[in-house]
């Protein structure tokens, strides 16, 4: 018994050494070209970001409406919870391969009787004999992780199952960044709403005047035509307002995961001052983005596996034992006489297989080198879409200024053409043309704002919403 103690004892102890190996490349993390500064950023700086608080995102735009349904995504929204769910399922997936570093054991015990015939020409007397058997025993089978197969497909597991908590992270942002858009498009639809109401108030005001001109016999019937032409086309504009805003307020209802009945957005007198988004420099994008670090994340994985098909070309070791009791006599099973145990190690190993694993062996290295320049290629979108937004701003910021001048001067043509007209001096096709062209640069002026609004959401989203890889579990298993 002593010798056979000490041959599983310099089996384990080798096994021991065995399995300090991991085949496969370690993962290191390819280098990506990165800038020093955003191009588009250069020396503009519009003013001093808005002081937010130590919050979410979106605390930026100081608005307590869209606060509290920004609140309501991260616990209602159904594709986050779908997004979570998937996270939950790839944790699942590293504690079932973290399973295969340890022994099964089982468990077994049978009892029978069983019925003979004895027949007349026997040594015996004939007739039936019973006969009673009965085992119970443990048994146990381990395959020791020798070539890190177990360990890189732990690894693998671990590295999916953070790029799947970096995609929750990202789903989470889209839906914040969406919602945000569709209230500060609402908020626009009803300043857009108010300026259309006023100038409708403005146009019956002159259509009052063109019907009293023409009372006065001092116009045709034609101007009274116009203005009030003028007017209802107006009406008609703020009317056709609130379909897109009922479209919107039903959009917002859903990104909070609520029915679209339940959701009213009272409107408001205001539209949001644009804050100033403060922005790092471009190498923090590879740690603030959830969609780079999950396809880095990724890649880790494909790494992973490619450890996984090379431990494939070397032979499996498994450990089994038993150890149990068997007998006829079920009252005395578990006498020492009725002891029964084996142990021993067995090796396999393919010989021929066709080249299977060589080309499986080449599939992971492909599926690496893919991944790697899906990585490289997410990292230059992220630098791409901040550039973007920063060249958006920048310009708009632009337009917006000449357009305030705009608007300021169509307003003082409205109205000069206007008391001409009073006087008599002009036609009132002077008059339309000035409203309409005041009105114009007004909309234009609320639709500059708008972008420049939503262009901030934009710039948050890319910069990766606040958000950072160090939030991502450290290992799948651990959450």
């Amino acid at each position: 018994m002593k010798s056979v103690h000490a041959s599983v004892a310099a089996v384990l102890a080798g096994v021991t050494l065995l399995s300090a190996c991991e085949v496969g490349p370690d993962y290191q993390r390819p280098p990506v070209e990165v800038p020093t500064a955003y191009k588009e950023q250069g020396n503009w700086k519009p003013g001093e970001p808005q002081e937010a608080a130590s919050g979410p995102w979106w605390s930026i735009y100081q608005d307590p409406v869209l606060d509290a349904l920004e609140r309501q995504v991260e616990v209602s929204n159904q594709n986050l919870k779908a997004a979570e769910a998937a996270f939950r399922e790839a944790s699942a997936v590293v504690q079932a391969n973290n399973a295969s570093f340890f022994p099964t054991v089982t468990a077994n015990g049978a009892a029978s009787r069983s019925r003979a015939n004895l027949s007349a020409g026997s040594s015996r007397q004939s007739g039936a004999v019973y006969e009673n058997q009965g085992s119970v025993s443990l048994g146990a089978s381990w395959v020791p992780d020798l070539w890190g197969r177990v360990r890189r497909a732990v690894e693998g597991a671990e590295a999916s199952a953070q790029a799947s908590a970096a995609d929750l992270a990202g789903a989470r942002l889209s839906a914040q960044a969406t919602l945000a858009m569709d209230y500060f498009q609402l908020r626009s639809l009803d300043e857009m709403k108010r300026l259309l109401d006023r100038s409708a108030e403005a146009y019956t005001q002159s259509l009052r005047i063109a019907r009293n001109q023409h009372a006065s016999g001092i116009v045709s019937m034609a101007d009274t035509a116009q203005a009030e032409t003028q007017l209802k086309t107006t009406q008609a504009q703020a009317i056709n307002v609130g379909v897109q805003r009922a479209q919107l307020e039903h959009a917002i209802a859903v990104l909070t995961g609520r029915p679209p009945a339940e959701v009213s957005v009272v409107v408001e007198q205001s539209l949001a001052d644009v804050p100033v988004v403060p922005v790092d420099v471009p190498s923090a994008l590879l740690e603030r983005r959830p969609d780079i670090a999950a396809a880095e994340r990724t890649m880790t994985a494909a790494n992973a596996q490619i450890g996984v098909a090379v431990a494939a070309f070397y032979p499996n070791l498994t450990l089994v034992g038993s150890y149990g009791y068997s007998s006829s006599l079920i009252g005395s099973l578990l006498q020492a006489s009725n002891n029964i145990w084996s142990v021993g190690p067995q090796l396999a190993g393919t010989l021929f297989d066709g080249g299977l694993r060589k080309a499986q062996e080449a599939e992971a290295r492909a599926t690496y080198d893919q991944d790697v320049a899906t990585y490289r290629q997410t990292v230059l979108t992220g630098f791409q879409q901040v550039e973007d937004q920063l060249s958006t701003l920048r310009i708009l910021a632009q337009q917006a200024e000449v357009e305030e001048q705009a608007v300021k001067s169509a307003q003082n043509a409205e109205r000069i053409f206007l008391n001409q007209y009073r006087a008599g001096t002009v036609a009132y096709t002077s008059v339309v043309t000035a409203q309409a062209t005041a009105l114009a640069a007004q909309q234009t002026a609320l639709t500059v704002h708008q972008n420049r609004l939503t262009a901030t959401v934009s710039l948050i989203e890319a910069l990766g919403g606040g958000w950072d890889a160090g939030q991502l579990p450290a290992t799948a298993s651990s959450n």
